[in-house]
């Protein structure tokens, strides 16, 4: 049995002001908070996730909001939009929303025969609203002011922004098994049909692109989802055996993770689905509690005094 890519895990971003990010992505948006934790490498910076009601892989965003660290700029070599699958008829309802929240916003419009809403959050990470052609069955997180029938089911897709595609197309194809669905200009659509949802990785080819630079506003990595440890050491061969270097396992307490940079320069992440964000925290709690990894357990006190204070109510 070939090893399979699940799709989209999660994808990690940069934030300027921790305060902030919390408002927007629980408020504005209405994603529900499933786990406030620290930075494995900097544990006086938070790491945030957030997703569906229990974190489901293909709905989890995160982040490192460096406070201070200013802004990045989108460009080749990175993940450079965010698309989220949103119900059928709610972009008018988005529109007024984010016109409410002062949200910076272009105008709907079509890709690949689906309509979508450009958005940026108060850092400027680009995000599209996307109804997609086939209705997303992902149950959504509920809030009082987001419905399930506007509010967003998980990731529809991600785009990358290279100078060539060839390279990161081969990648995605012979590796990773997705299969090209469709090209309009200089954006190419690539799809596994091994998930019906988070499936979709579109690729932007601008020869003449300035080059990125990872700050606020601006994606880390993307991390694709596989099932168990079993496959994820699976990839781990396939991918050394392709030439490109990868990382040791390295456990993250809520999913094993695998980095390694594609032939385009975006930074890769093969996640797995176990143990899941219920392994430190009841359902009904996911989110409320600072969670801190066991290395840094032993320093709570000197970490919690030197992490922002947040409001979470």
């Amino acid at each position: 049995m070939n090893p399979s890519i699940l799709g989209l895990h999660h994808i990690t971003a940069i934030a300027n002001n921790a305060q902030r990010n919390y408002d927007f992505y629980t408020h504005v948006l209405g994603l529900r908070m499933v786990k406030r934790t620290v930075n494995f490498d900097d544990p006086t910076t938070y790491h945030f996730y957030y997703g569906n009601e229990t974190g489901t892989p293909g709905t989890i965003l995160t982040f490192f909001p460096w406070e201070g660290i200013g802004p990045g700029r989108n460009g080749v070599g990175m993940a450079t939009e965010i698309g989220y699958s949103v119900p059928t008829d709610s972009l008018d309802n988005w529109v007024g929303r984010f016109r409410d929240a002062n949200v910076a916003m272009g105008e709907q419009s079509e890709r690949f025969g689906e309509q979508y809403l450009p958005f940026t959050d108060p850092d400027g990470l680009a995000f599209t609203l996307i109804v997609p052609k086939q209705p997303d069955s992902r149950p959504a997180w509920e809030t009082d002011a987001i419905k399930p029938d506007m509010a967003t089911r998980g990731f529809h897709s991600v785009t990358l922004t290279l100078q060539q595609i060839d390279a990161t197309a081969k990648a995605l194809t012979d590796m990773f098994g997705y299969r090209l669905l469709g090209q309009e200009g200089n954006r190419y659509r690539f799809q596994t049909d091994n998930v019906p949802e988070a499936a979709i990785v579109d690729l932007l080819e601008e020869p003449d692109g300035p080059v990125g630079r990872n700050a606020a506003g601006t994606n880390h990595h993307v991390a694709f989802r596989v099932a168990n440890e079993t496959v994820h050491m699976e990839f781990r061969e396939k991918i050394l055996a392709s030439g490109l270097q990868i990382t040791p396992k390295i456990d993250r307490d809520y999913f094993f993770s695998l980095y390694f940079r594609e032939p385009g320069g975006v930074l890769f992440e093969i996640a797995t689905d176990n143990p899941g964000f219920t392994v430190d925290e009841p359902l009904a709690e996911l989110g409320n509690h600072l969670k801190l990894p066991r290395q840094y357990e032993a320093s709570r006190s000197r970490i919690e005094k030197a992490l922002p204070v947040l409001k979470t109510m």
